[in-house]
C-alpha cells in the first residue's frame, strides 16, 4: 500500500517504521522543521508541508494514496487532515489518533475517520484482556462503533474443550476470526475443536457481545 501520515513526531515516525519494514511505500508529511528529520525513516518520502493545507495535500500526492493516518499530537490537526482525505481525495481509509480521550466522540465518519485510535482506550482494553478470562473483553471499536473487536480467553474449565467450532451457536452479527494457541494463529474452520486458553477473536456488532458470553457458556 502507499500510506501517507501526517505529523513525523515520534509516533509518526514509529509508524512509518513499521510500515516500512513490512514493504508499504510511506509518506511523512510534518510542517514543522524542527521534526523534518529524513535520516530517522530513510525509507520513506519526506514532505515538508501543511497537511491542512489542500493545496500542500495535491502537491504530495495524496490521491494516489490507499491510507491516510493523521498521527499528529493535536485532534484539530487529525480532524481537518481527516476530513480533507476523505472528501478531496477520496482516500479509502482514514486512520487518526486521538490524543484527548474527551474528543473522541467527534472522530467519525462526519469527519472522514474509519478508524480512531485512542491510546488510553487501547491500554485500558490490554490491561483487561490481560487479567480477564472467561470474559468478553473489547480491544477496538471498528467503523465508529458499528462493530468491535473482542476477546475471550477459554479458561481451563471450559464446557467448549474438545468442541468443534460448528457446534458454537453464535448470534447473527459476530464472526469468530481468529484463534490464538501458544505461537499458532489459527483461522477457524468448523471442524476444529477448541482447547482451554485459546483466546478467541471475534468481530461483533456492539449490541451482540452478551449473546457471544452465553454461547460460550460463559
Amino acid at each position: 500500500m502507499r500510506v501517507a501520515i501526517a505529523g513525523a513526531g515520534a509516533v509518526g515516525r514509529s509508524i512509518a517504521a513499521e510500515l516500512v519494514a513490512n514493504g508499504h511505500q510511506v509518506m511523512l508529511i510534518e510542517r514543522q522543521a524542527s521534526h523534518f528529520e529524513p535520516h530517522t525513516v530513510e525509507q520513506a518520502e519526506w514532505v515538508l508541508a501543511d497537511a491542512c493545507e489542500l493545496s500542500s495535500l495535491e502537491d504530495a500526492g495524496l490521491q494516489l494514496c490507499d491510507v491516510v493516518i493523521a498521527a499528529t499530537g493535536d485532534d484539530k490537526v487529525n480532524l481537518v487532515v481527516s476530513l480533507l482525505a476523505k472528501t478531496e481525495f477520496a482516500v479509502r481509509r482514514v486512520v487518526a489518533r486521538v490524543n484527548d480521550p474527551a474528543n473522541e466522540w467527534l472522530f467519525t465518519e462526519a469527519w472522514g475517520v474509519d478508524v480512531a485510535v485512542s491510546t488510553p482506550r487501547i491500554l485500558a482494553a490490554m490491561v483487561e484482556e490481560a487479567v480477564s478470562v472467561g470474559d468478553v473483553v473489547q480491544l477496538l471499536t471498528l467503523r465508529q462503533g458499528q462493530a468491535n473487536l473482542v476477546e475471550m480467553t477459554l479458561p481451563e474449565d471450559t464446557p467448549l474443550a474438545g468442541k468443534p467450532v460448528q457446534e458454537i451457536n453464535l448470534p447473527r452479527d459476530a464472526a469468530l476470526v481468529t484463534i490464538l494457541r501458544g505461537g499458532r494463529v489459527i483461522v477457524p474452520q468448523p471442524e476444529d475443536t477448541f482447547e482451554p486458553g485459546d483466546e478467541l477473536l471475534f468481530v461483533a456488532a456492539a449490541n451482540v457481545e452478551h449473546e457471544i458470553r452465553t454461547a460460550l457458556g460463559s
